[in-house]
């Protein structure tokens, strides 16, 4: 991803274009093409302490000047009230996001590279300065880190009980905002001034749009000063890690050669391909002594609907099968009452079962994880039993009144809860409650249970099998006499529920083609893809809701309140693109011109890599043109669904064998 200087030096453009680097601890840097911070989550050394849980944000930003004769100039950037200072972006002639983000800045004849990357697997990040000039040339380069300490959601002001105390030692120095929060200590190849001032009022646009607080204050320790000489390299490194020394170049080299392995092993025949199997490396984190996957940068954790959503793209595909067996370990361990955790909050608080999908997405994951690794030991032993609580928990009843009804239908839903995947709630209101026996649940719901019949015959259990197959049978049954929408002539989106069937164009029910075989006649999946087309498709997703129904929220903009109006109300989802192109490939068949199509369907997120956060693919998009990426600016399951698309069902790549967590 490489930016010419025309967009480098167009202010408006640059801060739209957002980097990100994690550390595979939860952890990451991000900010701008421009410099300027314009998020609350846009920082330097953000960390989480406890990987997967809660984060803070340490290092927010550094200030770089660059002395000449003629005058110092800077290379960074920052938004004030009414004012743009430092400029540096009108100084940037370029910028690349690989191997990581990377600029270079030129003022007459003198070039400067500016590199930040982060260390798999380390609490740290480095940023690295080299002259590009004749031998002989030397340039001097001061650095002043700007400081916080806070929770990665909040809002930092100047205050009285922050410590100004700094410890100096040769090439290194540390701080300590606050006492509740990690050190930071700098290591560094120059000399370090201690000199404290405030830096008030930095504002973050992103954040105002949002409706949200949107200035802030900094604390910046002091200033470190570098000679930059042609063809040596100078370099600033900050962590959280109780560590005496670095080897910053070893480092680097290291993470270097890693990522170049994760490159060359990306299919190279698709380039959308490519970039996703890449994007696909953030989304993989440890948690604890395993791993897990963080839903979307910057303010999502791990849920468990997403990541069993996203395993088959971001793990299977790529050959990260160790690391799925992991993820699916880890959530065996948390069933509770036939269910696995949505969410694993922040702050260390318990596990949330507020999912009626989550726990038939941990099956259907585990069975793909199954005949993509033919891992049946390990299956049967630990991931078999939680199979069966999930299934057997439907069955009787679980939480929120999840169960199975006489008719072999799945309903579900209580007062004041969103269950299933459109889950706004805004004080006491469901946007979309979707009480009842929503569609997509049933497909899922069908296709547990034919994993279950599978599974149970495989594993030598032939009564669980039949009991299996058997409420699969009554359930298609009731599925096919009661879901055809036959005015509309697509799938009611929910039946039975307090306001009885609800006809709303939504793409919940392109889930009954994905996921099985035998829930429509071949007609009625044309059909039901032809409407979805017409009313839902966009070239970056679908739309949760047709624009032809009056309660269509063409923009995704505004507070809080208004954009969770929009959320599931005509907002474009990206990851619906993968079921999609399944079930396009699996109605209209496997022809030229079918290919052809259904590999058009993800041509806009393509050309959408190159406009929010470079490489990634966004949460969510306008319902309107022309579908302004909102929300995460990189999200797991955007990522992973496409990117299942290409290679399970458009053949870009022939999936790896096993591999390594890396």
């Amino acid at each position: 991803m490489k930016i010419e200087a025309d967009i480098c030096q167009n202010l408006d453009r640059a801060l739209s274009l957002e980097w990100l680097e994690t550390n595979g601890r939860s952890g990451f840097a991000s900010g701008t093409v421009a410099g300027a911070n314009t998020r609350r989550y846009h920082a330097l050394l953000l960390t989480a302490p406890q990987p997967g849980t809660n984060r803070y944000v340490l290092v927010n930003h550094v200030e770089e000047w660059l002395s000449f004769d003629d005058g110092a100039w800077s290379l960074s950037t920052n938004l004030y009230p009414g004012a743009v200072h430092p400029d540096g972006y009108i100084h940037c002639s370029g910028f690349s996001s690989l191997p990581w983000p990377t600029w270079i800045f030129a003022h007459n004849n003198a070039r400067v590279r500016r590199e930040i990357l982060c260390i798999r697997g380390r609490d740290l990040v480095i940023i690295r300065w080299k002259l590009m000039g004749s031998k002989g040339d030397s340039v001097a380069l001061r650095v002043r880190p700007m400081l916080t300490g806070r929770d990665y959601h909040a809002i930092h002001h100047e205050n009285e009980q922050l410590s100004t105390q700094a410890i100096n030692s040769h090439e290194r120095v540390a701080w300590q905002s606050y006492h509740n929060l990690p050190v930071v200590r700098a290591f560094h190849s120059g000399a370090y001034r201690q000199a404290p001032d405030w830096y008030r009022h930095v504002e973050f646009p992103v954040e105002r749009e949002r409706g949200l607080d949107f200035k802030e204050d900094w604390w910046s320790p002091g200033e470190f000063s570098f000679k930059l000489e042609s063809g040596k390299e100078q370099a600033l490194a900050f962590t959280s890690e109780t560590v005496d020394g670095l080897d910053i170049a070893d480092l680097a080299h290291k993470e270097r050669a890693r990522r170049m392995r994760v490159q060359k092993s990306a299919p190279a025949v698709d380039r959308l391909a490519g970039a996703l199997w890449q994007a696909a490396d953030s989304f993989l984190v440890q948690r604890g002594t395993q791993h897990t996957m963080i839903a979307g940068y910057p303010w999502f954790t791990d849920w468990g609907r997403d990541t069993f959503i996203s395993l088959p793209g971001l793990c299977l595909v790529t050959g990260r099968h160790e690391v799925a067996w992991q993820i699916i370990q880890t959530f065996s361990s948390y069933v509770s009452e036939g269910m696995v955790p949505n969410r694993f909050p922040d702050m260390n608080k318990s596990p949330e079962y507020n999912s009626i999908d989550a726990s038939l997405w941990f099956v259907h994951a585990v069975d793909r994880y199954l005949t993509y690794s033919d891992d049946a030991t390990r299956v049967r032993s630990i991931a078999w039993p939680a199979m069966k609580q999930i299934l057997d928990g439907y069955r009787q009843g679980t939480r929120y009144d999840i169960h199975m009804d006489i008719d072999g239908l799945i309903v579900g839903g209580t007062p004041g809860l969103q269950l299933t995947w459109m889950d706004v709630k805004i004080g006491d209101c469901l946007v979309t409650p979707r009480h009842g026996k929503p569609v997509e649940i049933q497909a899922l719901w069908f296709r547990a249970l034919e994993v279950g019949a599978r599974l149970a015959a495989r594993f030598g259990e032939p009564e669980y099998a039949a009991g299996c197959q058997n409420d699969r049978a009554r359930g298609v049954e009731s599925f096919r006499e009661k879901f055809w929408y036959k005015d509309g002539q697509y799938l009611y989106d929910t039946i039975h529920g307090p306001e009885g069937d609800d006809t709303s164009i939504r793409p919940n029910q392109v889930f009954a083609i994905a996921l099985c075989d035998d829930l429509l006649t071949r007609e009625q999946a044309k059909q039901v893809l032809r409407i979805v087309k017409d009313h839902l498709l966009t070239p970056v997703g679908l739309r949760t809701l047709s624009p032809t129904d009056i309660r269509y929220r063409p923009r995704c903009i505004g507070g809080p309140m208004e954009r969770d109006r929009a959320y599931h109300q005509g907002t474009v989802w990206p990851f619906l693109l993968g079921p999609f192109v399944t079930s396009w490939l699996k109605t209209f068949g496997q022809g030229h011109e079918t290919r052809t199509e259904a590999r058009s369907f993800l041509d806009g997120i393509e050309a959408h890599l190159w406009e929010a956060c470079l490489g990634q693919a966004s949460e969510i998009f306008d319902g309107s043109p022309p579908h302004h990426p909102r929300g995460c600016p990189a999200q797991a399951w955007s990522v992973a669904e496409p990117l299942r698309a290409l290679i399970e069902d458009l053949g870009v790549h022939k999936p790896l064998p096993h591999r390594g967590n890396n």
